[in-house]
This record gives structure tokens, sequence and C-alpha cells, in this order.
């Protein structure tokens, strides 16, 4: 689990994708915690549910670098997704991404989660970059990947959004951002 100061982020376990897919309101007893309205925030979350699930079930280790549930801990509320596509690769890299609740927005928690999950991945020593993807346009979460100190990195071609731009903070600068801190 990743705790940042208002946030827990749960690693999504095969028994959470199955209270997900079947009936939400398991999720809630899973977990201990309310379930906050379109805490999902996109579609079509169930097609990426399943798919998640499937590469979860094929794919045991990436437990902890693939999807995590982001619980508001003061209101003990779900509010959320974050997490990893997967494991560092060869080179060392790793890819981030989040999604708020639209009642929990404009509140400084999707750069807190992301800041979470880039703490979490700088304290294995095997990775050396984490990258993040977003509409080629500043939008929030372009503002949330600044606050974090990643720059604009260039772009590439998404499958299903087409171009997008390249985010990226490597760890020499990570280093340097959080002893600026």
């Amino acid at each position: 689990m990743i705790e940042t100061a208002r946030l827990r982020l749960v690693p999504c376990e095969l028994r959470h994708f199955e209270a997900i897919l079947g009936d939400e309101s398991e999720l809630e007893g899973l977990l201990k915690v309310k379930l906050t309205e379109d805490w999902l925030g996109f579609e079509p979350a169930k097609q990426v549910m399943s798919y998640s699930y499937e590469y979860l079930k094929s794919h045991p280790s990436a437990l902890g670098w693939w999807m995590h549930l982001i619980v508001h801990s003061a209101d003990n509320a779900l509010i959320g997704l974050g997490g990893f596509k997967g494991e560092a690769d060869a080179d060392g890299v790793v890819e981030i991404g989040y999604s708020i609740a639209p009642g929990y927005r404009q509140q400084g928690l999707a750069t807190e989660a992301a800041r979470g999950l880039i703490d979490y991945s700088f304290s294995h020593p095997h990775v050396t970059e984490v990258i993040a993807h977003t509409l080629p346009e500043t939008n929030p979460s372009t503002r949330v990947l600044q606050a974090v100190g990643m720059r604009r990195a260039g772009t590439s071609i998404d499958p299903d959004e087409g171009e997008v731009w390249r985010w990226s903070l490597k760890r020499a600068d990570y280093a340097k951002e959080s002893s600026d801190d």
C-alpha cells in the first residue's frame, strides 16, 4: 500500500477486480470504505477492469505495479484509480496513470496520488525513470504532472487516442526535486 498525507493507494487484487466486475457493493465490504459516485471516472470502465483483471491473473508478479484503488483517508471513501502500466521495463522505465472522481477534483488529490506513485517507484533502485502520457493539450492532467516535477519529453502515438504528449521524470531529477523541498 502507498500512503500519502490524505490518501491510501491500495493495490487492486484479483478479489477487488471480481467485486468491481460483479457487485461493486462487495468492494465496500472488502475495503471497508464507501464508494464515491463516479469513482471509476471514465468509460468504458468495465471493459478496462476486465482487461486489467485478466492481466493480473496471468501476471501475478505485477501486483503492486498495476492498478491501485485510491481511498480518501479522512472520508474513508474510494475516490479513484491510479497505478502503473506494469513493472519497470529492462531500462528501468515505469509508466503511471490516475483518475479521480469528479467530486474530489481540484483539491490537489491527483497531484498527491501521482507524487505517491513516483515516490513508490523511486524507492525501488531498479527504476530509473517514471513516465506518463496525456492528450496533446494543456489540461488538468498536464498541470498535475508539472506539479510533481515531470517534464514534457516529446510525443508518441497511442492506438486509441492518436498523438499524445510523453512526460518524464528521471531518477537524477527526482533526487534534485526532493532535495529542493
